[in-house]
């Protein structure tokens, strides 16, 4: 072989024929030997897929750490979360309302939804009234409860459109808001059904987004969780949305003042197990909300 000198060099060991000659058989032995460790290897592969990943063993360890079996369910989550022992169907009600017209709102709500609260005729009655005062601004916030059901919301509202006094002021109050927006509740059957309760007292809404398909895992944890939250009885209740917005949970809080908030809050801390459930909770949650609210005169819960 020629360089570019025109002087003749030897070829490189692994390129000559010699080499290739002796190096051949070699390299077939070589090759039959890998070729069954691969094949080897390839069905104990398939082996361990069947033993531990195989649709026909779907209890097996290593499928349970990346499959998560789930069971069918046979009932709605809002059967197996809500109270079994009452049928009482909640309306929440948030009217942003124009900044100066709060006021105005605020003494002609007083003077109306007070008589559909005593009417017995009425399927209604009131939990709490409130303004926000820390969260969204110049917001009313109303909590109804319909005992019956369904049925009972239905009795209301076709009792509604023949009063003439509520129609007035819904006309009146349209002229004050800026937006509303409602959700029909239930409630966890785990929580305090909300009474009436003297006041002075601030009351929190802590509202919580949940993902799909957690509100019964969402359940089962705090079912276990209130009781680190019950000492002060600042637990009022706990409702889970059945028309709006889907997978929304509202928590409602009454606390003296804020100062008692944060130190009952701390309080729960030093419990063992509260952590656990915030822990478990908490990648449950898309978006969640706290507003601080007074109550108006007319809100049983003071």
């Amino acid at each position: 072989m020629s360089s570019a000198s025109g002087v003749y060099s030897e070829p490189p060991l692994f390129w000559s024929k010699s080499f290739t000659d002796r190096a051949a058989p070699l390299m077939i032995v070589f090759l039959f030997f890998v070729n069954k460790a691969l094949h080897a290897q390839g069905q104990k592969a398939y082996e361990f897929r069947n033993t531990f990943y195989s649709k026909d063993n779907e209890g097996s360890w290593f499928r349970s750490l990346f499959v998560h079996k789930v069971d069918p369910r046979k009932d709605a989550h809002s059967t197996l979360l809500s109270k079994k022992e009452t049928s009482n169907l909640y309306k929440i009600q948030f009217h942003n309302v124009k900044p100066e017209y709060l006021d105005a709102y605020n003494s002609l709500t007083e003077a109306v939804l007070p008589k559909l609260h005593l009417d017995e005729d009425y399927p209604c009655s009131l939990v709490g009234n409130w303004n926000t005062w820390y969260g969204e601004q110049d917001q009313a916030v109303h909590l109804w409860r319909f005992s019956g059901g369904y049925p009972a919301l239905m009795d209301c509202m076709n009792k509604l459109k023949n009063n003439k006094e509520y129609l007035e002021f819904r006309k009146e109050r349209s002229q004050m808001l800026l937006s509303r927006r409602n959700q029909l509740l239930l409630e966890f059957s785990f929580w305090n059904e909300p009474q009436p309760r003297a006041g002075p007292n601030i009351y929190e809404l802590r509202t919580y987004k949940l993902k799909p398909g957690t509100m019964i895992e969402w359940g089962n944890n705090w079912a276990r969780a209130i009781k680190y939250r019950q000492e002060n009885q600042e637990a009022v209740g706990g409702f889970f949305s059945q028309i709006g917005e889907l997978y929304v949970v509202h928590h409602l809080w009454a606390y003296k003042d804020l100062q008692s908030r944060e130190e009952t809050r701390n309080a729960a801390w030093r419990k063992r197990g509260w952590d656990e459930n915030v822990y478990y909770t908490v990648p449950l949650v898309r978006h969640m909300e706290s507003r601080i609210m007074i109550p108006l005169k007319i809100s049983p819960l003071q």
